[in-house]
């Protein structure tokens, strides 16, 4: 199984497909059909965006149970429980993928996304330079056709920031990371002036964490949380090869008050363009 590494780092940017996730995708698109209605039709009525409905139909992502209950009320009842028969699959192979293709869903909905990274570049912000470098040295070797999928894959899901200008994303990222300099020099240059321009950004803050901090309380590694529509906030973690989706409410409470001291102890964000511009200009 390959993973995104939280939003991601490192590992495959896009799972491969399996059977039940195919099979429940082909069958909500012949129950669109059926009812007459178009992806963009349909989207609004389930309340969610048309992409995001393409991508379950492809089997990309994890379907949400509220997917399922307003199918109910768009499609009829009969074929909200043939959608539920189909998810019982799913349910039953809940493996680490399927984690993350349930994440990926939770992010393109979002409308906060935070992230603490001290392992990687987080995905979102990774320019496709470094993404190569990343997917280059991966192992097991991965071939020339599977790197160009897997940037393929992630540049597409970066849209995100673009396509969401009111969903607000918050990035703290140990500076170690940048200073390790993976893929060399022009690439460290390249994701630096990338960080720059999406700093910019209305709805992106980015914070580095200074390679001294005696008060960090992101010594349990890094994370990512998620506010849905309806207010709920989801955290999500990684391990080698393995994923965890965090919903309890104690423990994302954990997580939030975790996240919120770690941007007061990373610089603000005009600090970490000045220290990404004294780095830009040293390379």
């Amino acid at each position: 199984m390959t993973t995104d590494n939280g939003g991601g780092v490192g590992g495959g940017c896009e799972p491969e497909l399996s059977d039940s996730l195919k099979t429940f995708g082909a069958v909500l698109k012949a129950l669109r059909e059926e009812a007459g209605l178009t992806q963009e039709q349909f989207a609004p009525l389930v309340r969610y965006s048309p992409a995001y409905i393409a991508k379950i139909e492809q089997g990309k992502r994890f379907p949400p149970k509220e997917l399922l209950k307003r199918s109910d009320e768009v499609l009829g009842a009969v074929a909200a429980r043939v959608l539920g028969a189909a998810a019982k699959s799913l349910t039953r192979k809940a493996g680490p993928a399927s984690w993350f293709r349930q994440w990926a869903g939770i992010e393109e909905e979002a409308i906060s996304l935070y992230a603490y990274e001290c392992r990687a570049v987080p995905g979102l912000l990774q320019p496709e330079p470094y993404i190569r470098a990343v997917f280059d040295r991966r192992l097991p070797p991965v071939t020339e056709e599977q790197l160009d999928r897997e940037v393929a894959a992630r540049l597409d899901r970066q849209q995100i920031i673009i396509q969401r200008p009111n969903t607000a994303f918050s990035f703290v990222i140990e500076q170690a990371v940048l200073e390790r300099s993976l893929g060399g020099s022009e690439v460290t240059k390249a994701v630096v002036s990338h960080l720059l321009t999406m700093g910019r950004l209305r709805n992106v803050e980015i914070q580095l964490m200074p390679l001294r901090q005696e008060d960090h309380c992101g010594v349990d590694g890094h994370m990512y949380l998620a506010e849905t529509p309806d207010h709920r906030w989801l955290g999500y973690t990684e391990g080698q090869r393995s994923s965890n989706l965090i919903s309890a409410p104690k423990d994302v409470s954990v997580l939030l008050q975790r996240y919120g001291k770690l941007r007061s102890q990373a610089h603000d964000c005009r600090a970490t363009v000045s220290l990404l511009e004294q780095m830009r200009g040293a390379l």
